[in-house]
């Protein structure tokens, strides 16, 4: 690789700009690897590649640049709806899948797990590039192409430790057939760059899906997890979930001995001031702004009290729009529309942490002179009050991410600390309500 190119990605590691997104090993036909997937899990530059290779995994990184206003008009036409939280829009909803099986095993409605399984059906696409856990080292993500209904659920869930889904691109390209890709932000907004750029490594992928994205945890959470219950050994593990059961499910590892450990999702959240990845606190997306359809959990009274799980449901394109009313007419899913104030409300916690304390973080860096990541465009014009609340909220991961901290916390009894940390959310949420929503209609 070219001296420039080597040394603009080492900056992107170095300066925690680098989401793991894992096109830059896809593309480098070996020139790059992840080391230390249950630690550290960055890439390494093992040997050089020829200038014209590095520009291109250069400019389809996403960790220092990401133009926003330009990859909209790029993939949307001009009269799609947009809000400066969500994205483009055609149509939002709440929604399930009518399969209770496929619903049950997902993370919330199990609507984008259900439009896999339709499109295979339907015969419009041929694979599916998913996420699920790895058949050899099952503590650790894997992404695989699906090309049968038992793949496709096999990767329902959310994943919250790192995934590095464009690892596969070789595999895409050489795919024969049309395929949906899922994928967090990060990831694909590399492949949109790819596709801006005709790179023939993404010329297969039809469709574009993906879950909203709060955070990701280093595998470090996992480790403390089972110390926390006394097991010292990840790799006694046999299957890893991260919301097993009915809705909101379950943090649960299964071991090789029979034994079974479970800590309710909410409880299991405590992991993640300790346990963060620091790049989480540096993404703009909350809601997956550039794919044809996004879903997330509906967090509403109205629809947490039922149980079961529904999922907020984002059609940003025409052909994401027409596969929903088709799956509608067939009997797959059911859907509900709401407007884009309704379903800003129910995420609002998490748009404030997205849209506001990000770009307050990146004004924290740029005056300590770090660099930051350039997304095409700013939010700001926040309350001095706010500012104050994301200074809390930084020291308070700087701290709790120090050993000694990680140390103490597993000494902690994980349904103690998970009921406490339950608790002190809720207090946190209550106490910072105004805060939070001062101005969120941007």
């Amino acid at each position: 690789m070219s001296a420039k190119s080597i040394e603009n990605l080492k900056s992107v590691i170095r300066h925690n700009l680098c989401n793991r997104c894992g096109t830059c090993v896809g593309l480098s036909g070996g020139a790059i690897v992840f080391e230390n997937k249950t630690g550290t899990y960055l890439p390494r530059i093992i040997r050089e590649q020829d200038t014209v290779l590095a520009d291109r995994i250069w400019q389809a990184c996403p960790g220092k640049e990401f133009n926003f206003p330009y990859y909209r008009q790029k993939f949307y036409p001009a009269d799609v709806a947009f809000h400066a939280y969500t994205g483009p829009y055609r149509e939002i909803f709440i929604g399930f899948s009518t399969n209770d099986t496929v619903r049950r095993a997902s993370a919330s409605g199990g609507i984008l797990t259900t439009i896999l399984l339709w499109l295979l059906e339907k015969k419009m696409i041929e694979g599916a590039v998913v996420t699920g856990m790895s058949d050899t080292e099952p503590w650790l993500t894997q992404t695989y192409i699906a090309t049968t209904p038992g793949q496709v659920i096999a990767a329902a869930q959310s994943k919250y430790i790192i995934s590095s889904t464009n690892e596969i691109l070789p595999e895409i390209e050489r795919f024969e057939g049309q395929l949906a890709y899922i994928g967090l932000p990060g990831q694909i907004q590399s492949i949109r760059k790819l596709q801006a750029s005709n790179d023939p490594s993404v010329k297969n992928i039809r469709y574009i899906f993906g879950p909203f994205y709060g955070n990701t945890l280093h595998f470090s959470s996992v480790k403390s997890f089972l110390r926390s219950y006394g097991e010292k050994n990840y790799r006694r593990i046999t299957k890893l979930y991260f919301r097993y059961g009915e809705w909101p499910g379950n943090m649960r590892v299964e071991l090789e001995n029979g034994r079974v450990i479970e800590l309710p999702k909410f409880h299991a959240n405590y992991l993640i001031p300790f346990h963060i990845l620091k790049n989480s606190l540096l993404c703009t997306d909350l809601s997956n702004e550039f794919t044809d359809i996004s879903g997330g959990d509906a967090w509403a009274p109205a629809y947490e009290e039922r149980g079961k799980g529904f999922s907020m449901v984002i059609a940003r394109s025409e052909q994401g729009l027409e596969i929903l009313r088709k799956m509608q007419e067939d009997g797959a899913i059911d859907l509900e529309p709401v407007d884009v104030n309704e379903a800003i409300t129910m995420h609002s916690h998490g748009y404030d942490l997205k849209k506001r304390g990000t770009f307050i973080r990146i004004r924290f860096r740029k005056w300590v002179g770090l660099p930051n990541p350039d997304y095409g465009y700013t939010l700001k014009g926040f309350p001095l009050s706010r500012y104050f609340m994301e200074l809390v909220i930084m020291l308070l991961f700087l701290v709790l991410g120090t050993r000694m901290a990680r140390f103490v916390a597993d000494l902690i009894p994980p349904k103690l600390i998970g009921g406490i940390f339950e608790r002190s959310r809720k207090t946190w949420k209550k106490s910072t309500y105004t805060i939070k929503r001062n101005n969120l209609d941007v």
